[in-house]
């Protein structure tokens, strides 16, 4: 039995659909307000209380294969990102103890943070996460490590793709025939097809070698924001004007964002931390270590899954052009 937690969110429901049709055995481990979701067929679902951890031990009877993708990517506070990028980790790993399982802990470039000396990100990297989800990931990973020395980390850059609702932000104000961007130049990222992403889990969970080693996964080319929606309009047969925001207007809408986010009580992906990442020049990491040791590269280039990624928009109504 394979257990997957955050099997509802983007990336968690592309991994249970790669499972299932590989015909493995699968159980999602969902908190109660998600206990009615139903998931694809032969999928079983158990229900857990973080915080306390009930339901934990009955959700890994018989299982032999973890793969740990639930987490906190918007929050009103900081506790709140440790809740559920620290705490829940502990709480997991903790009930791992002892067991013969394989772990596979998604991470996040984010944890490590940008490049400093204009190089790729690698493993060895020491971590000078940037905002409190960075931070709040980067303990997740210290107590999977710690408590579980054999787990398999994971931190993906950018992940786009069908069901995505971040990057769908870009490519709908592209749609609608306008590329917002923050004054200052060029700012590079890696990013990765969403499943090129599960194929890479799939290869770190399944390698005999993996264990207690950490890896990015990532298309091997680095790209540019201004590439991204220069490539997107030019898949939607658009031409966008550019609006160049300056750096402080910038932080100025995300401070009235996060006010507006707790009045609503509604996390909004704008924020002052948001701001400052995406002012960082360089959120870019190395994909050699997957490649050498896993045998694992992402094989989806920019364009190819930009376009992939606009079809699915457009034939579920997400997008119209």
């Amino acid at each position: 039995m394979i257990l997957v937690t955050g099997g509802t969110g983007f990336v968690g429901s592309h991994l249970v659909e790669k499972l299932r049709a590989l015909g493995e055995p699968v159980r999602c481990l969902v908190r109660p307000v998600s206990a009615a979701r139903s998931f694809p067929g032969g999928v079983e679902s158990a229900v857990v209380h973080w915080a306390s951890g009930r339901g934990v031990e009955e959700a890994l009877r018989g299982v032999h294969l973890v793969f740990h993708l639930a987490g906190v990517t918007k929050a009103l506070s900081p506790a709140t990102y440790y809740e559920g990028n620290a705490r829940a980790t502990e709480t997991l790993v903790r009930a791992l103890q002892g067991r013969p399982v394989r772990l596979v802990h998604v991470s996040s470039l984010a944890a490590i943070g940008p490049s400093l000396d204009g190089l790729p990100v690698d493993e060895d990297a020491p971590p000078h996460p940037v905002s409190t989800y960075g931070k709040s990931k980067l303990e997740g990973e210290r107590i999977a490590r710690t408590l579980f020395p054999d787990a398999v980390i994971v931190r993906p850059p950018v992940v786009y793709g069908p069901r995505d609702t971040d990057v769908f932000r870009i490519l709908k104000a592209v749609a609608q025939g306008l590329v917002l961007e923050i004054a200052g130049g060029e700012r590079w990222f890696s990013a990765i097809y969403v499943e090129d992403l599960v194929e890479g889990l799939w290869a770190a969970a399944n390698h005999p070698s993996a264990g207690g080693r950490a890896y990015f996964l990532t298309y091997r080319a680095p790209a540019t924001w201004r590439e991204l929606g220069a490539t997107a309009a030019r898949l939607m047969e658009r031409r966008p004007r550019t609006l160049r925001i300056p750096v402080v207007a910038a932080s100025t809408i995300g401070f009235f964002a996060e006010m507006w986010s707790h009045i609503t009580r509604n996390p909004a992906i704008i924020s002052r931390e948001k701001v400052a990442e995406a002012c960082c020049r360089l959120w870019t990491c190395n994909s050699a270590r997957a490649a050498a040791e896993l045998g694992f590269e992402a094989p989806t280039p920019l364009e190819t899954g930009l376009a992939k990624t606009l079809a699915w928009y457009k034939e579920k109504g997400w997008l119209k052009y």
